[in-house]
């Protein structure tokens, strides 16, 4: 898989979610962004993105992924 890829899965999952993923073969890094990460735990957070790539994981497309979810103001802070 591409991160590319990655990305598209994930954003049209998402929606009103900005992505930015890196990586290749089947390990990326995956940074999304979006209003709904406000007030849920980090575990949900979490379970929200894999639910994306759950069919890619099973097939062992993707094998390794580090994700980080951020609310824009959260993403704002971090760019400052």
């Amino acid at each position: 898989m591409h991160a590319d890829e990655v990305k598209q899965l994930v954003e049209s999952q998402l929606e009103g979610c900005t992505v930015i993923t890196a990586g290749e073969g089947c390990d990326f890094q995956i940074t999304v962004v979006g209003e709904m990460f406000a007030g849920m735990s980090p575990v949900k957070k979490q379970q929200a993105v894999y639910a994306c790539l759950n069919e890619q994981i099973a097939s062992g497309a993707i094998h390794a992924v580090s994700i980080k979810t951020l609310t824009p103001a959260q993403w704002q802070e971090k760019q400052g």
